[in-house]
């Protein structure tokens, strides 16, 4: 095998293996998701106190 077909080889398997697995809007939407419900959560303990 030459050294040009190997370069070849590698380049195609370099080339397939490049589709993701996960969207990244999906990982974004889950992400905004949870600092929402954190967000939520924060004001609805925090909002029965009184300021000091």
């Amino acid at each position: 095998m030459s050294l040009s077909q190997i370069t070849l080889s590698l380049s195609r398997a370099a080339e397939e293996q490049h589709e993701q697995v996960i969207n990244p809007w999906w990982v974004g939407l889950m992400a905004i998701g949870i600092l929402l419900g954190m967000l939520f959560a924060l004001v609805a303990f925090g909002g029965g106190r009184e300021h000091s």
